[in-house]
C-alpha cells in the first residue's frame, strides 16, 4: 500500500509492538497491541489486513473494521449457524451470503445431513488471503466436496437459484454501512426474494450488528422489524463476543410458525448428528434467545422498515476508519 493510500485510509506505518486503534464512534476507540502484521493489501472492494494481537490472536480487519478474531471466532460462528441448522429437521441445502473467512462454511459442513452448501462472496481476494494466512477459519472446508464457492454478488447469486431450493439461508455480511456494499441485503426487497428461495420449513438467519442495550437501536431492531414485514415469525437473539466488546445481534426468520426455536431439543439433535460444539448447546441457546427487557421493549416499539428507497445505515465507513499509531503506549 502506498503512503498516499495509507494517508487517505487514515493509517501510518508502525513498528512491531505498537498499537492498532479502531475508532468505534466519536469519543470511543478500541486498541490492540500488535505483535506482527501478517498481511496487508487492497482488493478491488476493500482494504484488508491480518494482524497478530496480544489479547485475541490473529485479527481479520477490512476497511479498518475488525471482522473476527482467532481466539473467539467460534462464539460468533456457532451462534450464527447452529440455532438455525439444529432447529431444521434435515437441512440438506444451505446458502451462505458473504462469509469470506470460511468459518461459517466450516460450521455448516459439520452437519452430516448437509448435501450442498453454496457460498457466494464478492471478494475472492479475501477468500484466498484467508485460506493462506488464516487457515484456522475454514479448517479445510473449501476442499469439502459439498462446498460450492462462487465469487460474486450474493444477491445475484441467490436470485439465480431456483425457488424453494434451500433449507437454510445464512447472511454473514458486513454491517449496513453508508458507502459499504451490503446495505441492499438488509431490505424488504432482498428478504422477499430470499423467502422465495426457501423450501417448506425453511429458515433465514442474518447477523444484525451490535445489540447491547446501548446500541441495539442502530440496526438490530430495524432488521428485526424489516424481517417481520416478510416472514410470519422472527426471533432476535444475542451473544457476547469478547473481541467485539459487545453483545452481538442475530435475527432468525422462519417460513413455518410451528418451527421449534425453544432449543429444548438442541442437545439431542447435536448428539444425533455426532456434533460436539465448543459453545453452542441447549443451555447456551436459551441464554441467547432470552433478550433483556430493554431489547424486548425496543423490538416491540420499532417502526422503521429498511428498503431500497429508504435504506438505514449503521454509520459512515469513515467513522470506523482504523489507524495505526507509532509508539502509542507502552509495550
Amino acid at each position: 500500500m502506498s503512503s498516499d493510500e495509507r494517508e487517505s485510509y487514515g493509517a501510518e506505518t508502525f513498528a512491531e509492538g505498537n498499537w492498532y486503534h479502531e475508532l468505534l464512534e466519536d469519543g470511543l476507540a478500541l486498541s490492540y497491541r500488535v505483535e506482527e502484521v501478517l498481511y496487508e493489501g487492497a482488493s478491488k472492494f476493500q482494504e484488508v489486513e491480518v494482524v497478530r494481537t496480544v489479547p485475541f490472536g490473529s485479527l481479520l480487519i477490512t476497511d479498518g473494521l475488525m471482522q473476527s478474531s482467532e481466539h473467539d471466532e467460534y462464539v460468533y460462528h456457532e451462534s450464527l449457524v447452529h440455532p438455525a441448522l439444529a432447529a431444521h429437521a434435515c437441512p440438506k441445502r444451505v446458502f451462505i451470503g458473504g462469509g469470506g473467512e470460511g468459518a461459517t462454511l466450516r460450521e455448516v459442513l459439520r452437519h452430516p445431513c448437509v448435501e450442498e452448501c453454496v457460498m457466494v462472496d464478492i471478494d475472492g481476494d479475501v477468500v484466498n488471503m484467508c485460506r493462506q494466512h488464516t487457515p484456522f477459519y475454514s479448517a479445510g472446508a473449501y476442499d469439502d466436496k459439498r462446498a460450492k464457492l462462487v465469487i460474486g454478488d450474493a444477491k445475484a447469486g441467490l436470485e439465480s437459484e431456483a425457488d424453494e431450493s434451500f433449507d437454510v439461508i445464512i447472511m454473514d455480511l458486513s454491517d449496513p454501512l453508508d458507502g459499504g456494499p451490503c446495505y441492499q441485503l438488509y431490505t424488504t426487497e432482498f428478504y422477499g426474494m430470499a423467502k422465495r428461495k426457501l423450501a417448506k420449513g425453511g429458515i433465514l438467519i442474518t447477523q444484525s450488528g451490535c445489540a447491547s442495550v446501548r446500541d441495539a437501536h442502530h440496526v438490530f431492531s430495524p432488521i428485526h422489524h424489516t424481517l417481520k414485514q416478510v416472514f410470519p415469525k422472527v426471533y432476535g437473539y444475542t451473544m457476547c463476543v469478547p473481541s467485539f466488546t459487545s453483545e452481538w445481534g442475530f435475527n432468525l426468520a422462519v417460513t413455518d410458525e410451528s418451527t421449534d426455536l425453544s432449543g429444548e431439543n438442541a442437545d439431542a439433535t447435536l448428539k444425533e448428528r455426532n456434533l460436539d460444539m465448543r459453545f453452542y448447546d441447549s443451555i447456551s441457546h436459551r441464554r441467547m434467545f432470552a433478550l433483556p427487557k430493554p431489547l424486548r421493549t425496543l423490538i416491540d416499539a420499532e417502526k422503521r422498515v429498511m428498503n431500497i428507497e429508504n435504506p438505514l445505515f449503521m454509520c459512515s465507513t469513515e467513522t470506523h476508519a482504523g489507524i495505526f499509531e507509532e509508539g502509542a503506549g507502552d509495550a
